[in-house]
């Protein structure tokens, strides 16, 4: 059994903050209390922020550790511990790491399988406790491919598949339902020229209308076979989310109109948007504001995406947006907790699993000083 106490900490509860104390014991918030006297042998947090560690449930950096450079494959061991290290430095304690299943091999293409094999690393490294922070996989159902059953039947239970999302990058719908901001994307990323791009746009969608469909029930089946949350992803339209619902999505990543995010709210589909989105004042895609959506109550959870620092940065500055630090932080802890059905943590509540972060908060952003996973420090 192990013990800590986090003294003289300004503590994000629930539904308030205090000024007090927290007892870990064996992995667990042991006990809460008030005031700021320092006890014997406890950490004295200086009145910095305790918050429950960061959840975060879709993030593609892992992709640039293990390509830190175009055609560069850095050896994935080395770059998963990597990845490890930095959410922690961060505040996040528990990750969903995103990898893309369906492929499409009829062509010459850097789109080919790798979720199987890389998954098999994480859960490798996992289990000889070479990593600080909880890991689950996100599997990210790209519907619009040619090997996605096939690839989806080599996941199973055993998996730790947490979440499994509905992709469908089918050009001139969702994300890049304007041709113009795909254009400057796939050109700009593969160097294509013009006639190649128009080659890609026929390609893709000859694809979706061969696949698209028996794909996506295919993805649904599979999520429910893994006992993992689905989730929808870019939905645009009300009539896309009603799909989302009929297959059963809990959240909706990044819905890109205010008319799909007001639908998802309609049909109890929680709405997460882009931590950078928030920052930067705007979607890069061109698509609704996330800032937009909080003003309108529409934003329950955030996500670091491709930026893992963003993820404390936006929570703090939901915080001044809604006048509430408690309502903020929830949308990177109990929130996603929620909604990728993990009832152990998220929330600074006895008995809770004691993930937990220290942060001082320096103008708009945040610095984490401690981190905890089970009581035990990683930072």
């Amino acid at each position: 059994m192990t013990e800590t106490i986090l003294a003289n900490a300004t503590i994000v509860l629930p539904d308030d903050v205090i000024r007090g104390s927290l007892h870990l014991s064996d992995g667990v918030i042991a006990g809460i209390d008030t005031g700021t006297s320092v006890p014997a042998g406890a950490l004295d947090c200086g009145g910095d922020l305790v918050m429950p560690g960061l959840i975060e449930l879709h993030t593609d950096n892992l992709e640039r550790h293990i390509q830190p450079r175009p055609k560069v494959d850095w050896p994935h061991a080395a770059a998963i511990i990597a990845h490890d290290a930095e959410l922690s430095s961060v505040g996040i304690t528990t990750v969903f790491d995103a990898l893309r299943v369906g492929s499409v091999v009829s062509k010459s293409s850097n789109y080919g399988e790798y979720a199987r094999a890389l998954a098999d690393e994480i859960l490798g490294l996992r289990a000889r406790g070479a990593l600080r922070i909880s890991h689950y996989l996100h599997l990210r159902a790209e519907v619009c491919s040619e090997t996605l059953i096939a690839e989806l039947e080599k996941f199973g239970p055993q998996d730790r598949i947490g979440i499994l999302s509905l992709m469908d990058h089918t050009p001139g719908q969702r994300q890049f339902r304007d041709l113009t901001q795909l254009r400057n994307y796939v050109c700009g990323k593969h160097g294509l020229s013009e006639e190649q791009f128009e080659q890609h746009v026929a390609e893709q969608r000859a694809l979706s209308a061969r696949l698209g469909a028996v794909h996506e029930q295919a993805a649904a089946d599979a999520a429910r076979r893994y006992g993992a949350v689905l989730a929808s992803h870019d939905d645009t339209t009300a009539e896309q989310v009603a799909v989302s619902a009929r297959h059963g999505a809990h959240f909706a990543e990044f819905p890109t109109t205010v008319e799909a995010a007001e639908a998802c709210h309609a049909q109890d589909i929680k709405v997460m948007m882009g931590a950078p989105n928030l920052i930067r004042g705007g979607s890069h895609s061109g698509n609704v504001a996330a800032k937009d959506l909080a003003e309108r109550g529409l934003l329950d959870i955030l996500s670091s995406d491709y930026v893992p620092s963003a993820l404390l940065s936006a929570a703090l500055m939901l915080a001044d947006i809604w006048d509430s630090l408690p309502r903020a932080i929830a949308t990177v802890t109990a929130n996603p907790a929620e909604a990728a059905g993990l009832t152990d943590r998220g929330r600074i509540i006895p008995g809770a699993r004691a993930d937990l972060i220290r942060v001082a908060r320096i103008d708009d952003a945040g610095a984490v000083r401690g981190a905890w996973v089970q009581g035990r420090r990683i930072g």
